[in-house]
């Protein structure tokens, strides 16, 4: 029986969030077993940890996006309490992000070493969001050793020369339905070219939803067919592709609890 791991959701978003069992079911029906709800502010992270508390197929990360800002600063040692909780596995989302953002960006990127100094004291992966700041990204990354706890390059959508970069300081690359765009072509040599050892599949629901539904809402059961392209593109079984994503899902986020089927 297929088994996929949903490594980057946002269900507790709308309209996914109102329609909670359906998407689940529609998950379940996809083989999708397991899914890492994703948390972007401190306002949401509640929900976040309220859906993996009562429901045993759904983690929890804590962190707070690149883009926020109608909030107060989280600290260090806030995500760290956080991540002390059983159903918190991740540190993140966390990163730059230049594209929706401009002017002084100073405090993003204080942001974002607050989130890798947490993942270090709590020992837990990273979950970074990386758009027009690579360059930036990597060298934060670097300079203050978010090898140490590791992490993903969540929803990544560049070419194989930064994914090697990212590779190289031990992290992996996920997958989402961007990858199933015809136009992604240097995204797909990306697909084709990292170690098999290293890849997830994520779907960023209710964002980005792969072909055939492109355009419409994302949702968890959608992985499946970035898993199926991901394996088109490798020359693999959809098989294959998910029994290896799924176990790197599990080495990656080692504090999740797999429930066996």
């Amino acid at each position: 029986m297929l088994e996929l791991v949903d490594s980057h959701c946002h269900v507790n978003f709308s309209p996914l969030g109102e329609n909670i069992t359906e998407v689940f079911k529609a998950a379940q029906n996809n083989g999708v077993s397991h899914m890492l709800c994703v948390s972007v502010c401190a306002q949401d992270y509640p929900q976040v940890l309220n859906l993996a508390t009562q429901f045993n197929h759904v983690f929890a990360s804590v962190g707070v996006h690149p883009n926020e800002t109608d909030e107060d600063e989280v600290d260090v040692q806030w995500l760290v309490n956080e991540a002390i909780n059983n159903r918190v596995v991740a540190i993140g989302e966390t990163g730059l992000d230049y594209f929706r953002s401009d002017g002084d960006l100073d405090w993003q990127r204080d942001r974002f070493v607050r989130h890798i100094q947490a993942a270090k004291q709590s020992e837990l992966p990273l979950i970074i969001h990386m758009r027009d700041a690579t360059d930036d990204t990597l060298r934060l990354m670097a300079e203050h050793s978010a090898d140490q706890p590791g992490g993903v390059m969540h929803c990544f959508a560049e070419d194989w020369s930064t994914a090697k970069r990212a590779l190289d300081l031990g992290f992996y690359i996920s997958f989402s339905g961007i990858v199933t765009f015809k136009s992604a072509t240097a995204l797909q040599e990306v697909a084709q070219k990292a170690p098999l050892d290293r890849i997830l599949v994520e779907t960023d629901c209710p964002y980005l939803a792969p072909v055939p539904f492109r355009g419409k809402t994302n949702q968890p059961a959608y992985v499946l067919h970035t898993a199926e392209k991901v394996a088109e593109l490798r020359g693999m079984s959809i098989e294959d592709v998910a029994v290896a994503t799924t176990e790197n899902f599990f080495t990656l986020f080692h504090k999740a609890q797999r429930i066996v089927q």
